[in-house]
C-alpha cells in the first residue's frame, strides 16, 4: 500500500491554565485567574485583617470598658436613691426625692408601697444585662431583677422594706454609641480605599490587556498598529521589548523576502537556458532524460521558493470563510476532482486569502493524489473555525502522522516525482495555518482514509 506525501504533526494542545493543570489544593481553585482579581487581593485581604483586628480591640479594651462604666453609674445611681429613701420617713419626702433622682439621673423612678418582688431568677442574656448585673453586686444590698424592656432600655426592680422600686434605664445610660460610628467609619474608609484601588489597578491591568492583545494579533500574523506604552515600569519595559521583537521579525521577513527574490531570479535564468539548450539539440537520445531532470529540478526549485518565501507580504482582510471554501470546492471541480463541500454559515474573520488557499490547495492536492473522492467541510467552533478536508484513500498510520510534517519528509522510499511531491506539501500549509495562529493536524477520516484538520483561531 503506497503512503501518502502528506505533512502533519501531532494534535496541538493549547497551553492550559494553572488552575486546569495543578488541582492539588482547594486553594488554587477558589482564587481569582485574573491579575486585577489577585492584585485586588492583595489588598483586601490585608484591609479585611486590619479591620478585624481594629474591632477586636475596640471591643476587647474601649466598648466593653465603656459600657462597664456606664453600667457602674446606674447601679450607683440607684444605690444612692435606695439609701436616701432609707431616710425618708413621709410620702411626700419620698415622691419629691423620686422626682428629683429622676430629673437629675435621666432614669424613671416608680415605687410601689406594698409590692413585692416576684419569685423569678434574674434572666439576663445580652451582655450589657450581664455587666448592669455585675455592677448591682455590691451597690444595692437589696434583692432585684433585672429584665429588657423592650428596645428602649432595661428594667430594674428592687425589693425595698416598704415596697417594690422601678427603674427604667434607657439605653443611652448603659450603650455607647461610638461603637456605630466606629463600625461605619472602619467600613467607609475601606469602602474608598478599596474603590481608589481599584481605579488605580484597572489602569494597570487596562495596560498589560492591550499589551497581550498586541502579542496575540501579531502572532496570528494581524498588523499590529503603535499603541501608547504606559502603565508601570515593567509594563512599559515589556511593552518596548515586544514592539523592538515585532520590528526585528518584519525586517527579517522583508529581507528574506527580497533575498528570496533574487534566488528566484538567479535559478530560474540558468534553468530556462537549459531548457532551451535542449530544444536545440534536436533528437539526440539524452534530450528527454535531461528534460526530465530539468522538469524535476525546476519543481524543486519552485516548492523550495514557495516554501521559504510563504505568504508574508499579504496583508489581511475580513474574508467569508465560506465563500472562500466555495471557491476552493469550484477550482478543485474544475480540474477533474470529484469534491463534496459544506461550507456552513457566513463566518467572517480576518485572514490572508491567497495564503489559505495555498493551504487548501496542498491539502486537497494531497488527498487527490491517494483518494478517488475529497469532502470539504467548514466547522465553527468556540474559539474560530475548524476546516476539515476529508479522504477515502489508505491514510497514514498513527506514529507517522508526527515526522511526515518535517520539510522535504517523504513516506514513498522511492522518492519518485510521479508518485508524490518533494515532501513540501503541507508544510507550507502548516505554515500558513501558523501564520494566522493556528495549525493543523492529522486524525482518522469517518470516510476511511485521512482527515486533515485546519484550525484557525478568531
Amino acid at each position: 500500500m503506497t503512503a501518502r506525501d502528506i505533512e502533519a504533526e501531532p494534535a496541538w494542545a493549547e497551553p492550559e491554565d494553572e488552575f486546569e493543570t495543578r488541582r492539588d489544593g482547594w486553594v488554587k481553585r477558589v482564587l481569582p485567574r485574573t491579575m486585577f482579581g489577585r492584585s485586588l487581593l492583595i489588598i483586601v485581604i490585608p484591609l479585611i485583617l486590619l479591620q478585624a483586628i481594629a474591632a477586636w480591640v475596640f471591643y476587647d479594651r474601649h466598648w466593653a470598658a465603656v459600657s462597664w462604666r456606664l453600667s457602674a453609674d446606674v447601679s450607683g445611681d440607684i444605690g444612692l436613691l435606695v439609701d436616701a429613701l432609707k431616710f425618708a420617713r413621709p410620702a411626700g419626702d419620698k415622691a419629691r426625692l423620686l422626682n428629683n433622682a429622676a430629673a437629675l439621673t435621666d432614669l424613671d423612678f416608680s415605687l410601689n408601697a406594698g409590692a413585692k418582688l416576684p419569685p423569678l431568677p434574674s434572666a439576663s442574656h445580652s451582655m450589657l444585662e450581664d455587666q448592669l448585673t455585675q455592677a448591682m453586686q455590691g451597690r444595692v444590698d437589696f434583692p432585684y431583677r433585672i429584665t429588657a424592656d423592650g428596645p428602649d432600655g432595661v428594667r430594674i426592680e428592687v425589693q425595698l422594706q416598704d415596697g417594690l422600686l422601678v427603674v427604667d434605664v434607657p439605653r443611652k445610660r448603659l450603650y455607647s454609641y461610638t461603637t456605630y460610628i466606629f463600625v461605619m467609619w472602619m467600613v467607609g474608609s475601606s469602602l474608598v480605599l478599596l474603590a481608589v484601588a481599584t481605579v488605580f489597578l484597572r489602569n494597570q491591568v487596562k495596560s498589560l490587556r492591550r499589551l497581550a492583545a498586541a502579542a496575540d494579533g501579531f502572532g496570528k500574523g494581524r498588523p499590529v498598529p503603535f499603541f501608547k506604552v504606559e502603565g508601570a515600569a515593567e509594563i512599559r519595559q515589556a511593552a518596548l521589548a515586544f514592539m523592538t521583537m515585532r520590528d526585528r521579525i518584519q525586517r527579517q521577513i522583508r529581507q528574506r523576502t527580497q533575498m528570496l527574490a533574487g534566488v528566484s531570479h538567479d535559478l530560474r535564468t540558468p534553468l530556462t537556458r537549459m531548457k532551451l539548450a535542449l530544444e536545440l539539440l534536436g533528437n539526440d537520445p539524452a534530450v528527454p532524460e535531461l528534460k526530465s531532470d530539468v522538469a524535476e529540478m525546476e519543481r524543486m526549485v519552485n516548492g523550495y521558493l514557495d516554501f521559504a518565501r510563504g505568504e508574508g507580504t499579504e496583508e489581511p482582510v475580513e474574508t467569508d470563510i465560506s465563500l472562500l471554501l466555495e471557491d476552493v470546492a469550484a477550482a478543485t471541480r474544475r480540474d477533474g476532482t470529484p469534491l463534496s463541500v459544506a461550507a456552513g454559515p457566513e463566518y467572517v474573520m480576518p485572514v490572508r486569502p491567497n495564503a489559505l488557499r495555498r493551504c487548501l490547495g496542498n491539502l486537497i492536492a494531497n488527498a487527490r493524489r491517494y483518494g478517488s473522492h475529497i469532502w470539504l467541510t467548514g466547522i465553527v467552533v468556540a474559539d474560530g473555525i475548524d476546516i476539515l478536508v476529508d479522504d477515502d484513500g489508505p491514510g497514514i498510520p498513527a506514529p507517522d502522522r508526527g515526522r511526515v510534517f518535517r520539510a522535504f519528509m517523504r513516506l514513498d522510499a522511492s522518492r519518485n516525482p510521479s508518485t508524490g511531491g518533494v515532501g513540501l506539501g503541507l508544510t507550507i500549509a502548516r505554515d500558513v495555518a501558523r501564520s494566522h495562529g493556528g495549525d493543523v493536524r492529522l486524525e482518522t477520516s469517518p470516510q476511511g482514509g485521512l482527515r486533515a484538520r485546519v484550525h484557525l483561531p478568531r
